[in-house]
C-alpha cells in the first residue's frame, strides 16, 4: 500500500522504458497522431507508434540533420548533411518530393500552417477552388517504365496515392516550410513543394538597437541554430550564431580584436508579406506546384520514350547492319537499300541479299525485329495517349489559369506574377501540344511503315526458302515499302523528335507552311512561329525554361519582402565555436497572448514569443548554470519607437549538482528541462531529472536596449537569477544517464528522453492525460 502510495505522488508517470538498437539524434511527435518520428546516429528514420510500435524504418543514405512534421501529421520534412530538404509519406515512408534548396547541412526546419479562416472584405469566408478537375480527369503519374530509376528525379513513382495526398491535401490550408543551414541561408517553400523564399542573414543590415547613434549593424560568419514561424505567418525568429558587427568602414579592422562580439544571436524577421498575400500566394502555388508536378510526367516520359525507341531501333540495325558488311564482302558497289529495291522491282536477288534473307536474317529473325520495333511503337503510343498528352493538356489549362490571375495586376503584380512571362509560358503550353499532336502522327506513320516493310520481308523469305504462303501473313503496300526504303531505312524521324541535344537540330518545313504560319501571328497565332522547325524534345525544354523564368519573378519578389525587424545579442560564445552552437539547447514557442490587441497584421499580436536557451558557462561574467528565457522579442522594435520596450527576460540557475542537457517550451507558460547529475564518474553513469517550470510565476524583468553593441542583453540580469530548487519545482528521477534530445508533445501531453546507454522511456507529463495510453 505504501509503495502505491508513493507511486500516485510521482509529477510524472513512465509509460515505457524501451531498449535501442542504436543511439538517438533527433526526435520529433507527430503533431495530430501518437507517433514518433525518430533519427538514429547513423541516420535512419524510425517510425513508432506509442506504444512503441515500430511503423516503418528508412536509410536515406545520406546523413540527417534536421526533421519536423507537416503541421497536418500526413508528411515530414527531413533535412540532410547535403542540403536537401525530402518529404515522406507517414503512412510508409515513401519519398514524396526532394528539393536541393541548400549548399549546405540543413540544421534546422519549422513546418507552419495558417490558423485562421480567411474572409473576404464582405466578411465572407474565401476560399480557392481550383477548377481543373471539374474539365480533366486526375492527373497523370510519372510513367512506370524501364528506364526511370525510382528517386533519381525528386519524385516516387510507384505511389500514386501518397503523392496524391502530398499535391492535394496540403493545400487544404495554406501552409510555410522554413529551413535554415549553417550558412545563415533560409528557404521558404509554400507546402513543402513550391519555393517562394530565399534569403541570407548576412545581408541584413538593420538598424542597431544597441546603441543610440544612428548606426547599423550585421552579422557574419553567422550559422542557423533555430528557425520558428509564427502562428500568423507574420514573422520569423531565428537564432543564430555569429558574429555580430558595426556595419560601418571603420569597423572592418577591429571587429575581430573587439570583445564579446561573437556570440549566440537573435533575429526576428517581417514575413508578413505571407499573411497579407496568403489567398494570392495560394492559388498560385497551387497552380504552379502542379505544373511542375506535370512538367516531371513530361520529362520522364520523353526520356522512357527515348529509350524504349532507341532499344528498338539498336535491335532493327544490329540485324540489318550486316547486309552491308556482306554487299562489300561480294564485291558490290551498292545499297542496301538499292539491292532492296532490285528485289522488289522483281529483279534477281543478288547474292549478299539471298544470304542475308535466308541465312542471317530468316524468318525468325524478322519476326524478332518485328515485335521490338513494332511492339516498342505501341508502348510509345500509349504512352502518349495516358501520360504525355494528358499532362501537356492540364498544363496548358493550369497556365491558362495563371494568366488570368497575372491580369489582375493591382492583387498578383506585387507578388512577382508578370503577365509578359506568364503569356510566354503560357504560348510554350499550347506548342507543346502542337508537338504532342505531330510526334503521334509521325509514331503513327512510321510504325506502319516499318509493320508494312516487315511483312514483304517475311514473303520474300518465304519465296526464297519454298516455302508455301502463309494465309495468316499480312498483305503489304509496295509504295509504302518504296518510301520506307527512301526516307526511312537509314534515318530516324521519331528519335530526332525524342532527342535532347544541345545542338539545335532544325526540322524542315516548307515554305509555303513557314509563311502561313507566320501568317497566324496576326488572327492570333503564336508569336514564336518558328516552333515547328524544333523537335517534342527541345520544345519541353522551352516549355520547362519559360516556366522558371516565369516562376522565379514570385519567388525573387517574395524574397526582397522579407526584411529585418530587429536583432538581440543573447549570449557570448567562443570564437570560432560553430559546433557549440548546433549542441546549444534553444527553443522557440508563440503563445496566445490574450492581453495584446489586434494589429494591422489582424492576429500578429495575439501571439506571445517565448525563446529559452541554456547559457554556455563561462561566456557571461558571474553568470554560470543558467538558463534564459526571453519573452515579447517580437514585438519589441514597435515598441522601441512608440517609447517603451515590451522585450522581457528571467534567469534560470539550475539546480546545484545538475547541468542541462536539453529544453523545451511546453504548452501554455511551462518550459521541460532535461537535467544530468554532474557527479556522474563518466556520461553513461548517474541519474538524471526531468523537470517543469511555470513560467507565469518567474520574476520577468524588464530588458533595457540602449546600452553599446559589446553589452550583452542579459548580462543586466546577473544579479536577479532564479535559483531553481528540486523540491519546489515538478521534478521526476530518472535512474539512467541522459542525452539530448528531448521529445514533447505539447498536443498529447508526454515526453521521450533518451538514456545514454540506448534506451528510451516515455512519460506522460499531464497528470490528467493518462488515458494517452489509450487512444491508439
Amino acid at each position: 500500500m505504501e509503495t502505491d502510495e508513493a507511486q500516485r505522488v510521482l509529477p510524472f508517470q513512465l509509460q515505457f522504458d524501451k531498449p535501442l538498437a542504436s543511439q538517438i539524434k533527433i526526435a520529433e511527435w507527430n503533431p495530430e497522431k501518437d507517433l514518433l518520428a525518430m533519427v538514429t546516429e547513423d541516420s535512419k528514420i524510425l517510425l513508432h507508434r506509442f506504444n512503441w510500435q515500430r511503423l516503418w524504418t528508412i536509410s536515406p543514405a545520406r546523413s540527417i540533420s534536421s526533421l519536423c512534421w507537416r503541421p497536418d501529421g500526413k508528411a515530414i520534412a527531413v533535412g540532410l548533411e547535403d542540403g536537401t530538404v525530402s518529404l515522406h509519406d507517414v503512412e510508409n515512408g515513401k519519398l514524396l518530393r526532394s528539393l536541393k534548396s541548400h549548399s549546405v547541412a540543413v540544421v534546422s526546419l519549422n513546418w507552419e500552417e495558417d490558423g485562421h479562416t480567411t474572409r473576404d472584405e464582405h466578411g465572407s469566408i474565401s476560399t480557392y477552388e481550383d477548377r481543373t478537375s471539374r474539365f480533366f480527369p486526375p492527373p497523370p503519374r510519372v510513367p512506370r517504365m524501364p528506364g526511370l530509376v525510382s528517386g533519381d528525379t525528386g519524385f516516387i513513382d510507384d505511389s500514386e496515392d501518397s503523392f496524391q495526398e502530398l499535391s492535394n491535401s496540403s493545400q487544404q490550408r495554406f501552409n510555410i516550410l522554413c529551413s535554415g543551414d549553417k550558412d545563415g541561408v533560409i528557404c521558404f517553400s509554400i507546402f513543402g513543394i513550391f519555393p517562394i523564399g530565399k534569403i541570407n542573414i548576412h545581408n541584413f543590415c538593420v538598424p542597431n538597437p544597441l546603441t543610440d547613434a544612428k548606426a547599423e549593424c550585421r552579422l557574419l560568419n553567422a550559422s542557423v541554430c533555430k528557425v520558428a514561424l509564427s502562428k500568423d505567418l507574420c514573422h520569423l525568429i531565428v537564432t543564430c550564431s555569429g558574429e555580430l558587427t558595426d556595419d560601418r568602414e571603420e569597423s572592418e579592422s577591429r571587429r575581430v580584436t573587439q570583445h564579446g562580439i561573437h556570440g549566440l544571436h537573435c533575429m526576428v524577421l517581417d514575413t508578413s508579406i505571407f499573411w497579407k498575400r496568403k489567398n494570392e500566394l495560394h492559388q498560385v502555388a497551387q497552380q504552379a506546384s502542379n505544373i511542375e508536378e506535370l512538367v516531371e510526367v513530361i520529362r520522364a516520359s520523353l526520356s522512357v520514350m527515348h529509350k524504349q525507341w532507341s532499344d528498338a531501333m539498336h535491335t532493327f540495325h544490329e540485324k540489318f547492319d550486316s547486309l552491308s558488311n556482306l554487299i562489300v564482302d561480294h564485291g558490290l558497289d551498292s545499297c542496301p537499300q538499292e539491292e532492296f529495291l532490285s528485289l522488289l522491282g522483281g529483279a534477281r536477288t543478288s547474292p549478299p541479299v539471298h544470304q542475308f534473307l535466308v541465312n542471317s536474317l530468316g524468318e525468325v529473325g524478322v519476326k524478332r525485329v518485328s515485335k521490338a520495333v513494332c511492339g516498342a511503337g505501341k508502348e510509345l503510343q500509349l504512352i502518349v495517349l495516358n501520360h504525355l498528352q494528358p499532362a501537356a493538356e492540364i498544363i496548358a489549362f493550369r497556365m491558362g489559369e495563371l494568366r488570368g490571375l497575372s491580369r489582375w495586376r493591382a492583387r498578383y503584380q506585387g507578388i512577382g506574377l508578370d503577365e509578359t512571362l506568364i503569356n510566354n509560358a503560357t504560348e510554350k503550353a499550347g506548342m507543346i501540344l502542337l508537338q504532342v499532336e505531330r510526334f503521334i502522327r509521325v509514331l503513327s506513320t512510321v510504325v506502319q511503315q516499318f509493320s508494312n516493310f516487315f511483312n514483304w520481308l517475311l514473303k520474300c523469305i518465304k519465296l526464297l526458302m519454298s516455302e508455301p504462303s502463309d494465309h495468316h501473313l499480312l498483305l503489304y503496300n509496295s509504295e509504302l515499302v518504296v518510301i520506307f526504303l527512301k526516307f526511312l531505312y537509314d534515318q530516324d524521324p521519331v528519335k530526332q523528335l525524342l532527342e535532347a541535344s544541345e545542338a539545335d537540330h532544325h526540322i524542315d518545313i516548307g515554305l509555303e507552311t513557314m509563311q502561313r504560319v507566320k501568317e497566324l501571328v496576326q488572327f492570333g497565332g503564336f508569336s514564336d512561329f518558328g516552333y515547328l522547325q524544333r523537335t517534342l524534345a527541345k520544345e519541353s525544354q522551352q516549355m520547362e525554361s519559360s516556366f522558371k523564368e516565369a516562376f522565379l519573378m514570385p519567388f525573387t519578389t517574395i524574397s526582397r519582402k522579407i526584411l529585418c525587424k530587429d536583432l538581440l545579442p543573447l549570449c557570448p560564445l567562443p570564437p570560432l565555436s560553430s559546433s557549440l552552437s548546433t549542441t546549444i539547447p534553444v527553443s522557440v514557442s508563440y503563445y496566445e497572448d490574450a492581453s495584446q490587441s489586434v494589429s494591422s497584421c489582424q492576429s500578429e499580436h495575439l501571439f506571445l514569443d517565448y525563446i529559452s536557451f541554456q547559457i554556455p558557462d563561462e561566456s557571461l561574467s558571474g553568470i554560470a548554470n543558467c538558463i534564459g528565457i526571453v519573452k515579447g522579442f517580437m514585438h519589441d522594435s514597435s515598441s522601441v519607437n512608440k517609447g517603451y520596450t515590451s522585450l522581457e527576460a528571467v534567469l534560470l540557475g539550475v539546480p546545484a549538482g545538475y547541468y542541462c542537457m536539453d529544453l523545451s517550451l511546453y504548452k501554455e507558460s511551462q518550459i521541460v528541462l532535461l537535467l544530468n547529475e554532474t557527479t556522474a564518474a563518466s556520461e553513461s553513469s548517474g541519474d538524471a531529472s526531468m523537470m517543469i517550470v511555470q513560467t507565469d510565476d518567474l520574476p520577468f524583468v524588464s530588458i533595457s536596449r540602449s546600452t553599446g553593441l559589446n553589452y550583452w542583453t542579459l548580462h543586466q540580469l546577473k544579479d536577479s537569477v532564479v535559483h531553481l530548487e528540486m523540491e519546489n519545482e515538478k521534478v521526476r528521477n530518472i535512474p539512467h544517464s541522459i542525452v539530448a534530445p528531448l521529445a514533447v508533445s505539447s498536443s498529447r501531453g508526454v515526453a521521450c528522453v533518451f538514456a545514454a546507454r540506448k534506451r528510451a522511456l516515455v512519460y506522460i507529463l499531464d497528470e490528467d492525460e493518462d488515458e494517452v495510453s489509450d487512444a491508439e
